[in-house]
């Protein structure tokens, strides 16, 4: 490992920049699904040398210098790995979408690297040459990662706290300083193999006292989710009793290629389905669900659709659909549709919706759109004229006789503390559709994040999804059931009676923000005593 230090700290040009390429590929490994964290403990000690060897300059050079190229390169080696599932959806369209996929998955990398650029070029500002120094990157790279999941809408993927939650006791310390305060952590723990080499004289013990430092508090972060588990249980609602179906429905990415009374057939013997001889089909379940994309259509264009729901359902069942909702401006003409939940009673009518609001850019709507339509370059999720953004404050859905839920439509679980109004929801309720990246990590990797917010709101999670994965949580972040991937069917679950709060959903990201400050004071107090030196 010495020789690893001396030759990141003195390696420059090209060969720092391919070097620090290849240690953030590796650093990815320790993202869902794979959890390798011993990667994050090998390849951010190497950022941290190469910093310590890393050019002054002077003016914007300070900025856009060595130290910004050096957080670049680590960067677009981490995204490129952590991204790559996103390419699955390039299969779909074929044709030159294959040939684009590799330069787009690289674009996408290089844009979300810039954050992690500007991290280290802001790091170096403020580097000294002790043990502090690792502090002071580990708080600009949280801050990089805070703002990467909300500047421009947010893209909240992959955060480099996910790499501490790889088992159900793991997971819970989110419950107190939520998935960016685990950011902050898993930058410092990782980073502290950086202090054990070179040697500079000192001794063995002194050198390896943060890592072993490190280490304990990974023993504390497992002991305590041992305990937090070993809470009493959260006992099942008992007035909400759901039918989440898994359909398998690959007709949303050609709206041209759909059969409405085929797709409707098929929606329906799903949900009618008796899966054993105790089975009372429908009798006893108050809501049925059907996932995000499940009709790509608009009911208008099949209007028979909600008599037939009407004579599926029992009279007091309501059916939770993701469907298009078509938008009438107040001149009569149609705007952009809404990517919806429709709640549908028994009689047929839609008495409740949710627009989305937090939608994907490029997937469901393009950035500089007029740009990117002189290139052909359009949205994936098919929609006339784009798709359009709800109101996030209508999340919060209110059903007759039921509990209120949150819900929320695909990655709009992804943004931790930004979910809506938890306080008086009774559960999380996510649909998604993953289907556009069966195959590759991309959907298990999407509900793990899912799972997460579970753990930091204390609440049950109930999510429906296409083609997997469809699972119930309990407040804990638990699976307590689940349907495998790709596998057709339907899964009755309860949602469990929510927890009195977690310090996370009390206190939001108020620590965080002062660890943040703690650690930016420690950077100047440090950067001093090196300029007085």
């Amino acid at each position: 490992m010495t020789w690893l230090a001396e030759t990141a700290m003195l390696s420059h040009g090209w060969r720092r920049f391919v070097l620090l390429v290849l240690a953030g590929a590796i650093a990815a490994l320790s993202i869902p699904p794979w959890f390798i964290l011993p990667a994050l403990f090998v390849t951010l000690p190497i950022w941290v040398w190469c910093l310590d060897g890393a050019e002054r300059r002077r003016s914007l050079g300070k900025v856009f210098g060595p130290a910004f190229r050096i957080g670049f390169a680590f960067g677009w080696g981490y995204f490129t790995v952590a991204f790559h599932w996103l390419g699955a959806a390039f299969f779909i369209e074929g044709g030159v979408m294959i040939a684009l996929m590799p330069f787009a998955i690289l674009l996408l990398a290089a844009l979300i690297a810039v954050f992690w650029g500007v991290a280290s070029a802001a790091a170096h500002l403020l580097w000294s040459n002790g043990p502090w120094r690792i502090v002071t990157l580990a708080t600009t790279l949280s801050i990089a990662e805070w703002a990467r999941g909300h500047v421009l809408t947010g893209f909240p993927f992959d955060l480099l706290g996910y790499s501490l939650t790889g088992t159900d006791e793991m997971m819970q310390l989110a419950s107190v300083i939520g998935v960016y305060g685990l950011t902050l952590l898993a930058a410092l723990l990782a980073m502290s193999p950086a202090l054990i080499w070179p040697a500079d004289g000192r001794g063995l013990s002194r050198r390896l006292l943060p890592f072993f430092l490190a280490i304990a508090v990974l023993a504390g972060q497992l002991g305590y989710g041992l305990n937090r588990l070993g809470e009493p249980p959260s006992p099942e609602r008992s007035d909400v009793a759901m039918r989440l179906v898994q359909p398998l429905i690959y007709e949303h990415a050609d709206w041209g290629k759909v059969d409405p009374v085929a797709l409707i057939d098929k929606l329906l013997m799903l949900s009618e389905l008796q899966t054993g001889p105790d089975d009372k089909g429908l009798a006893d379940i108050t809501q049925v669900v059907w996932p995000e994309s499940s009709l790509p259509f608009f009911l208008s264009q099949y209007p028979d659709a909600l008599a037939r729901i009407a004579r599926m359902l029992p009279d007091t069942a309501i059916l939770l659909a993701g469907a298009p909702r078509e938008q009438y401006e107040p001149n009569g003409a149609n705007g952009a549709p809404f990517n919806a939940i429709l709640a549908i009673d028994s009689d047929g009518e839609v008495v409740g919706s949710y627009d989305k609001s937090h939608l994907v850019p490029f997937g469901e709507f393009l950035p500089f759109q007029d740009w990117f339509a002189r290139l052909g370059i359009k949205q994936f999720v098919p929609g006339a004229n784009g798709w359009g953004h709800g109101d996030a404050k209508r999340r919060l859905m209110s059903l007759a006789g039921a509990p209120s839920f949150l819900a929320l439509i695909c990655y709009e679980i992804l943004f931790s503390g930004d979910l809506g109004d938890t306080a008086n929801a009774a559960y999380l309720f996510n649909i998604t559709n993953d289907a556009w990246f069966d195959g590759s990590i991309g959907p298990a990797q999407h509900a793990h994040h899912a799972r997460l917010r579970a753990v930091e709101e204390g609440m049950s999670l109930i999510r429906a999804a296409n083609s997997g994965l469809t699972f119930a949580t309990d407040p804990w972040g638990r699976i307590v059931a689940q349907l495998a991937p790709m596998q057709m069917g339907v899964l009755d679950v309860r949602p469990h009676e929510r927890l009195d709060g977690t310090v996370f959903s009390r206190l939001r990201s108020w620590p965080l923000l002062a660890a943040l400050g703690l650690g930016v004071l420690i950077s100047l107090l440090a950067t001093r005593g090196r300029r007085k030196r």
